[in-house]
């Protein structure tokens, strides 16, 4: 059998109420994830791995509680260690607001278990509830807003839902020909900006996603702020929240941002090339703190240049 990673932070489940017909823990952990075999939940409450909230173990029949919290450790047979460092630039008794660096997931999914923002910060600080109030994409680095506390989550992700937080990314994208030859030309002055509005929806494979036809559901803005030979310097912001919203809106003018591998051609999986990172960085935050009141405006370092790192 391969080896296996497990989580250093428990998981959990809570019993439902209305179940009546599983006379076991280990009978109702099946049902409940069809995607794990049996067998492994077998071998995870015989080696000690699923217990209650108080610590007590489960066994194999154990009767059902209702309402009841099931600690277990989710394993996955390998996790590549990221060679980064994330930051932690501000930390209150509500929030943390820490930069994650380039291929570094968020939180814990699929293949991930340790090698997240979330488990990270969870360890250093000696926080098990730390949650995230945004999302950002494995790919990118940048900012982050997150909540010590479950409790104060919703007040923080309502600043999102409602748009009273303002959020700035940078991007380095090749320009077009007609941008390079209007600035050959003498007829480019800079800022130019865009206001990107399109319909968008879940493309094949489904973790991608297509503009297509129909009612605008996402909304960016988007400035050439400064060139860089061929390179653009793009200052973004999204005012709606969309997965992958600014990597497909700028594919959409022609300027795929830099190292993208999803997007304008989906490029066959392979191992993280470290060297070559998504050039899509969330660079700033400002908000006022809904528990606090405080003021925020925090940015982060810009990114390179990018000629050094591009695909070829």
């Amino acid at each position: 059998m391969p080896s296996t990673v497990r989580a250093t932070q428990a998981s959990y489940v809570v019993l439902p109420e209305n179940v009546t017909d599983k006379p076991s823990v280990f009978s109702f952990l099946i049902e409940r994830f069809p995607q794990i075999e049996p067998q492994v939940w077998r071998a995870r409450i015989l080696d000690g791995k699923v217990h209650w909230q108080d610590g007590a173990l489960i066994e194999l029949d154990t009767p059902f509680r209702p309402r009841a919290r099931v600690y277990y450790y989710r394993e996955v047979e390998a996790e590549a260690v990221i060679p980064f460092d994330e930051e932690v630039l501000y930390r209150d008794g509500q929030i943390i607001i820490a930069f994650k660096p380039h291929f570094l997931a968020l939180h814990p999914s699929g293949n991930v278990i340790n090698e997240c923002l979330v488990n990270r910060l969870r360890i250093k600080n000696g926080i098990e509830t730390i949650v995230p109030a945004h999302r950002l994409d494995r790919a990118t680095a940048g900012l982050v807003l997150l909540c010590l506390y479950p409790e104060h989550r919703q007040q923080y992700h309502e600043l999102f839902k409602h748009g009273e937080i303002r959020k700035e990314y940078q991007a380095l994208a090749k320009l077009t020909p007609e941008l390079l030859e209007q600035h050959r030309t003498g007829e480019l002055t800079l800022p130019v900006h865009w206001t990107v509005k399109n319909r968008m929806v879940k493309g094949e494979p489904s973790f991608t996603m297509k503009v297509v036809e129909g009612e605008a559901n996402t909304h960016s803005e988007i400035t050439l702020i400064e060139m860089r030979g061929e390179i653009g310097v793009f200052k973004l912001s999204p005012i709606t929240g969309r997965t992958h919203q600014l990597r497909v809106h700028m594919q959409s003018l022609g300027m795929s941002i830099l190292n993208d591998r999803c997007y304008p051609v989906l490029q066959p999986k392979s191992a993280d090339d470290y060297e070559r990172p998504l050039k899509l960085l969330a660079k700033r935050l400002k908000f006022k703190d809904p528990v606090t009141g405080i003021e925020f405006d925090i940015e982060c370092d810009g990114l390179n240049d990018g000629l050094d790192d591009v695909e070829s």
